[in-house]
């Protein structure tokens, strides 16, 4: 057995450079280096995909799974820039691919390229292509088809262009993630269903095509909901739901604290009551907010509130019987929101769940205002919803 070191001195300090800044240390950049860090990489790529058509940068995303464990993500975007960055003294494509903390996102609340995007860190397609066996990169841009190629996380050959083959812009990149980076690499088809349904239900208009590889031919689907968010409650609900699926939305500006920056919040939701089935989804920056966060808080404040309220003001309470819990609403509830901010506070770089309390408050106050004023415009439906509440709370 090698005898342990005990010294600590000054030559005990490094720091991780290139590649081994994610290689080493994955968990750090997606949250584990299991499968499940290995899936949020994946998303990283479709991320900037999806972030170039809600700018109105084409219409479909194609995810493509193959048989040896590589993943392809094509869009319609407008090709990511490659060409000398003089400001940065570096080609962007070094910049995007190469090198943590650059990207064209960090000014979305100032106007510039994305206002509301799902990534803001800068890291996502570095930290994937260091993450990954090798990743081929085809950019179609300025009439010309530029292609990369990286290897364990070094570029191969450097950038190559000739013109180009098609007259649309775009880009599409392919890559192995690498099993010396993560313990499992078996990204599962059932976890590119959940994905891509889930970006349909909250990029109207968009289709996400799943591309699946069997043996010598593709198996493909296609995901899309016209109307978004009010498609899909309509599909959760059904045909005979207690109360007509409803779409409001908003727009606010506000800041999470008094020195804090000011930026603007764009709320949507969709919902109606169900005595037969439920389902609360949130998603915030087209990310499905596992654990919700802000936008959960607000609902449940919200709905119980005037639920709540109106049990109060029509007697509909027994002598002595408690006040209705989130958990009685919940039961009969059919609800999904998709909100969007130019500033985002995530929990983590796994984006399960954000943090910005003007979210919260903007979200609550604008629900509360919404309910009440449906609540008096529809009576038969505000007593339909709440005798079903209080059949869920007995």
């Amino acid at each position: 057995m090698a005898q342990k070191n005990n010294s600590y001195g000054n030559q005990s300090i490094s720091s991780l450079k290139g590649a081994d800044r994610v290689r080493k240390r994955p968990s750090v950049i997606f949250g584990s280096d299991g499968l499940e860090g290995c899936e949020h990489a994946v998303f990283e790529i479709m991320s900037n995909a999806i972030d170039e058509a809600r700018e109105g940068h084409g219409d479909l995303i194609t995810v493509t799974r193959f048989e040896d464990g590589s993943i392809q993500v094509e869009d319609q975007g407008r090709g990511c820039p490659v060409d000398w960055n003089e400001k940065e003294q570096r080609y962007n494509w070094e910049l995007i691919f190469c090198e943590m903390y650059a990207g064209g996102k960090y000014k979305n609340n100032e106007g510039e390229n994305y206002e509301y995007s799902l990534g803001l860190n800068g890291r996502g397609a570095c930290a994937t292509q260091y993450a990954s066996e090798y990743m081929d990169v085809t950019i179609w841009r300025d009439g010309k088809k530029y292609t990369l190629h990286f290897r364990h996380g070094e570029v191969v050959g450097g950038l190559e262009s000739a013109p180009a083959d098609r007259k649309k812009t775009g880009t599409t990149i392919r890559w192995r993630p690498d099993l010396e980076v993560f313990t499992d690499i078996d990204v599962p088809e059932s976890y590119f269903q959940d994905v891509l349904h889930r970006q349909a239900v909250v990029n109207r208009g968009v289709t996400f095509r799943l591309r699946v590889q069997r043996g010598g031919t593709f198996e493909t689907t296609d995901y899309c909901y016209a109307d978004g968010i009010l498609d899909y409650v309509k599909e959760l609900a059904g045909e005979d739901a207690l109360t007509v699926p409803t779409f409001i939305e908003t727009e606010r500006r506000g800041r999470d604290r008094a020195d804090k920056p000011e930026y603007k919040v764009k709320i949507s939701a969709a919902f109606c009551f169900s005595n037969r089935v439920n389902d609360i989804e949130y998603y915030h920056n087209s990310s499905w907010l596992e654990h919700g966060g802000s936008p959960e808080h607000a609902v449940r404040t919200a709905f119980v509130y005037q639920i709540n309220k109106y049990l109060k003001e029509k007697n509909l309470y027994k002598k002595g019987e408690s006040a209705i819990s989130f958990q009685d609403v919940q039961d009969c509830l059919v609800y999904v929101s998709s909100s969007f901010s130019t500033r985002t506070s995530y929990e983590n770089q796994t984006k399960k769940a954000i943090t910005n309390k003007f979210v919260s408050q903007a979200m609550t106050d604008f629900l509360k205002h919404y309910l009440e004023v449906y609540f008096l415009e529809k009576p038969e439906e505000a007593q339909k919803i709440c005798q079903q509440v209080l059949v869920n709370k007995q």
